[in-house]
């Protein structure tokens, strides 16, 4: 039941809404149009749900979530003979420039979703992860190459200027899909300023579905300090002796010292008895505790002592005023599709593996983790997903909102309407070809699942 609530109920709810909006901008650019829309549906298959007040739109939430559909009168050469005085209501009657603007009106509502939740994410505000750096513990990396420090703080990549762990990846991850240099300016931990030049040009985006790219590239978050903000009364951390204040320095006189150090081991003995040496008032104890036990959400034991840390250096909060973030809003749609579009041009010419592609398995994982996290981590995924159905979409593959509009452009220089033969054969290819990518994709799923 807690995988359903963490995993499925964050999928569908993802879904609902990049669907919901996808078909609305058919359905309100259909209706300004003047075209008569005989039912708007969220999924496919056996409708779950109907309405139908008084207008003469059928409203339906159906079986399969996976899609949605606007059916518009005049659409199919199925409804037969389209009578005169409806003529102006139907679509297949009206000039290839307003069917064009109606069918790519759903992909652009995708991207326009992702500029609203980017703006409202900056106007809200949220704790980001400082650009802190660390190179890797590889003794060769990348990072190392360049010349990173432990504590380095990023300042910008190229120019641009960095304020989170998230514009640091994203900036690197564009570095990355061009195989070009990053120029990272950096303030060292003795305040001054230095230039580290990461070298990109030989990184490959193989497999990114499995570890981030950028502890690849051999970089991760600077470590902090095991530094004891709060105690949980009787937890096992209370009974053992250990107060806020307290510095974690070693277990079962092992040097660990950093939070994410403790957290592991911990998590790692529950029930078991360990000794933790914490630094108090610059002197060094040695404290008996027993770990603690509980479920994580797939089941599985983990140990817990009940203490919090202080992670008050590692955060800054990072917000813009209403008018400063939407330019920053559409900057980073525009950056994000253009990113997607290079990546599928990548894959195409083999230069990223088509390992990358991910299916829904990957999706509702996403999802669930993202929902864990908290709002804005759910929000920037549901962004990203945005803008990732907005430009598939919109690739020129038949069946797809993308090869409707190849055929109206092709209409438009040919001066008429493409043969049904030649439509036919392009709806065969362009299914084969969507088939074909579903299932790479849940092969990929599949597989990573099992690796």
């Amino acid at each position: 039941m807690s995988f359903f609530f963490h995993y499925i109920v964050p999928f569908i709810v993802a879904l609902g809404i990049l669907i919901l909006v996808h078909e609305l901008g058919h359905y309100l650019v259909a209706r300004w149009c003047g075209v008569k829309v005989l039912r708007f549906s969220v999924g496919f298959g056996r409708p779950l749900l109907r309405y139908q007040g008084k207008g003469e739109t059928e409203w339906v939430l159906a079986a399969f979530p996976l899609g949605g559909y606007v059916k518009m009168f005049g659409e199919s050469e199925d409804e037969g003979e389209i009578e005169e005085h409806e003529s102006c209501r139907a679509f297949s009657r009206q000039p290839v420039g307003r069917r064009f603007a109606i069918v790519a009106a759903g992909p652009i509502f995708n991207l326009l979703l992702a500029v609203v939740l980017y703006w409202g994410l900056f106007v809200g505000g949220s704790d980001e992860l400082r650009p802190l750096i660390a190179p890797a513990e590889a003794q060769s990396s990348l990072a190392r190459d360049a010349g990173v420090e432990e504590g380095d703080l990023v300042l910008s990549v190229d120019g641009n200027e960095v304020r989170s762990w998230q514009d640091l990846r994203w900036a690197l991850l564009r570095h990355a899909v061009d195989r070009s240099e990053a120029l990272l300016q950096v303030r060292t931990r003795s305040g001054s300023d230095a230039v580290r030049r990461l070298d990109l040009r030989n990184f490959s985006l193989d497999d990114i579905g499995k570890e981030d790219p950028v502890f690849r590239m051999g970089l991760q978050p600077a470590p902090a300090p095991a530094l004891i903000k709060q105690v949980e009364p009787d937890s096992a951390a209370a009974k053992a002796g250990m107060m806020a204040g307290d510095e974690i320095v070693a277990i079962d006189g092992q040097a660990k010292n950093q939070i994410h150090e403790v957290v592991e081991t911990v998590r790692a003995t529950p029930g078991q008895t360990r000794m933790l040496t914490v630094r108090r008032g610059g002197e060094e104890r040695v404290l008996s505790v027993v770990v603690g036990e509980k479920k994580n959400v797939d089941g599985a034991a983990a140990g817990f002592i009940g203490v919090a840390f202080d992670t008050s250096a590692l955060f800054a909060e990072v917000s813009y005023g209403p008018l400063d973030a939407l330019p920053r809003a559409v900057r980073l749609t525009w950056e994000t599709s253009l990113l997607t579009l290079k990546s599928i041009g990548q894959m195409i010419l083999g230069k990223i593996s088509l390992k990358n592609i991910s299916g829904p398995i990957t999706i509702a994982d996403f999802a669930g983790k993202s929902a864990q996290h908290g709002t804005s981590a759910f929000i920037r995924f549901l962004a990203l997903i945005s803008i990732s159905l907005g430009i598939l979409n919109l690739l020129p593959i038949p069946v797809l909102d993308g090869g409707h509009l190849l055929y109206y452009a092709a209409e438009f220089i040919k001066g008429s309407a493409l043969s049904s033969r030649v439509m036919e054969l392009g709806q065969r290819i362009g299914i084969a070809l969507l088939f074909m990518l579903m299932a790479f994709a849940i092969y990929n799923d599949i597989n990573r699942l099992i690796s």
